[in-house]
């Protein structure tokens, strides 16, 4: 679907499908399609038809990148309501320490990374960038 669609460069607006992708009829296919409608009826469709197409333009013109690992870190103390010198103590290592995970000046050790894996529940995948 993507192909169909025609972007001009100099205003950033969108022709083509994408055109038909406007929040009154996205409402309306939503009113109309629920968790019980046949994926074969003409509203289901079209509306998984929009939703596919906002998907592909967000990921090609909005694409969310991988967290780095600080800021999932300053997520995780957010979330549990922890300051960074806690967040030390439950990793075992010292609020410098972690200060300078946090500013980017050291890489966590093997035995930070399975901390902050264990006890803060951190992806690997994070943890390893």
């Amino acid at each position: 679907y993507i192909k169909t669609l025609h972007i001009n460069t100099k205003t950033g607006k969108v022709y083509g499908l994408y055109d038909l992708i406007k929040e009154e009829k996205k409402e309306e296919l939503e009113k109309t399609v629920d968790d019980n409608t046949p994926n074969n009826t003409p509203e289901y469709l079209e509306l998984d038809m929009l939703c596919d197409l906002i998907e592909e333009y967000e990921a090609i013109h909005y694409p969310i990148g991988k967290p780095s690992l600080v800021d999932t870190i300053k997520l995780r103390m957010y979330e549990l309501g922890l300051n960074q010198k806690s967040v030390a103590a439950m990793l075992g290592i010292s609020a410098p320490r972690l200060s300078e995970i946090m500013t980017g000046k050291a890489e966590p050790s093997l035995s930070i990374a399975r901390a902050l894996y264990q006890k803060l529940n951190i992806s690997a995948d994070v943890i390893l960038g």
